[in-house]
């Protein structure tokens, strides 16, 4: 008959019987040796009828004697009943002349099974699902990315590395090789384009001579120095930055080189109108002491990120990294000129005028409003830089 209803269990029961027989023979002596045996409700006849036993179906093992093989039977009963009508067929110890023996493997849940598979499906279905959605939103974030950050580019017939916003830009940042290229990308800068080599290409040339702002940014160690030594006797450049002492710019975070490029970048967002005008060389100043005391330190400061302190006589009295600059001028006294590796700005001056410093000078300076008490100047106004 046609199985209808709702199967809540399978049972499961395997047998032997001590000769050959068919299927249908195991199918007849289940429903005729249980007919009776448990009363009137029990019987595997009407419980068919009623829909709450469905069609057993027998799976045989063997093809000779003895037979083996399971009779599973879907139920839509209580587990009482199932385990009763189990109990009933193990009782069976006859097929046709044959004897036999039943016994109870398993009751299974279908529901438990169905559950299972929900439950396995609702996975797969969340899987894709969220292989989908990060998908989306890894597009989103690379588009809003992209569009903030940029993406490599090339310059030039020599296909130099470049970021994207090299070419719209008013200002450019010059840099060793690729990788710091896409390091700035990182950072958020995209209007950096790679030197590639010692040997200055001509299209970084026809770039410098435009009317773009040129800011060098190259490694701190020695092979940086040397580069921007040759790149400043080819190029104009505008702005000399360096990364941090024996660091490459390819190894710096974000953080850092946003450090380092944003006081420049803001300094040129401020003046958009042209590039910084650069000072033209001129003779030393001619301010004494003063003039004497920079020419003296220039040489031995020039590309260390250090600060030289030194009294009215032109002793040292310190010598620091820039960093530590400010905390040092709290704990000393006697100092006249204060020279650094960097740039002058409106906090270091302060410092500088409580410890009673009477002259500071840098590589550049920020745009600062006059400070009662202390002179300020970059080596390139006293023409020991160019």
């Amino acid at each position: 008959m046609a199985q209808s209803g709702i199967v809540k269990y399978h049972v499961r029961i395997s047998y032997e019987i001590d000769g050959h027989v068919e299927r249908s023979d195991v199918v007849g002596a289940i429903f005729g040796q249980t007919e009776g045996l448990l009363g009137p409700e029990m019987n595997l006849n009407e419980l068919q009828r009623t829909s709450k036993v469905g069609r057993i179906d027998v799976q045989t093992k063997s093809t000779s004697a003895p037979s083996t093989g399971v009779a599973i039977i879907p139920m839509s009963t209580d587990i009482e009943t199932c385990s009763l009508i189990a109990a009933g067929i193990e009782s069976i110890d006859k097929v046709g002349p044959f004897d036999c023996r039943f016994r109870l493997e398993s009751i299974d849940d279908v529901r438990a099974a169905k559950k299972d598979e929900i439950v396995r499906r609702a996975k797969e279905i969340q899987r894709k699902w969220s292989i989908k959605t990060m998908s989306e939103s890894e597009s989103m974030l690379n588009d809003i990315h992209h569009g903030s950050t940029g993406r490599m580019s090339s310059y030039g017939p020599s296909k130099l590395a470049c970021g994207s916003g090299m070419h719209d830009s008013d200002w450019i940042i010059l840099v060793e090789g690729r990788a710091d290229v896409r390091n700035l990308l990182r950072a958020g800068y995209d209007n950096s384009v790679a030197i590639e080599g010692a040997k200055i290409d001509q299209s970084i040339k026809k770039l410098c001579d435009s009317k773009k702002t040129v800011v060098a940014f190259l490694d701190g160690d020695r092979t940086g120095g040397y580069i921007l030594r040759d790149l400043k006797s080819m190029v104009k450049v505008d702005y000399e930055l360096r990364a941090d002492p024996s660091v490459e710019v390819e190894e710096m975070t974000p953080q850092r080189i946003d450090e380092i490029l944003g006081p420049v970048a803001e300094e040129i967002r401020s003046s958009p109108r042209r590039p910084r005008e650069r000072a033209p060389p001129s003779q030393p100043d001619s301010q004494g002491p003063l003039a004497e005391a920079a020419a003296t330190i220039y040489k031995s400061l020039d590309r260390t990120l250090e600060a030289v302190a030194m009294d009215a006589s032109r002793n040292v009295v310190f010598r620091v990294p820039i960093s530590q600059v400010v905390s040092k001028l709290s704990t000393q006294s006697g100092i006249e000129y204060l020279f650094l590796d960097g740039i002058v700005t409106p906090r270091l001056l302060d410092a500088a005028k409580r410890a009673g410093v009477k002259t500071v000078v840098g590589q550049r300076s920020k745009k600062i409003d006059d400070v009662s008490g202390v002179t300020f100047k970059t080596f390139s106004d006293m023409g020991l830089s160019s």
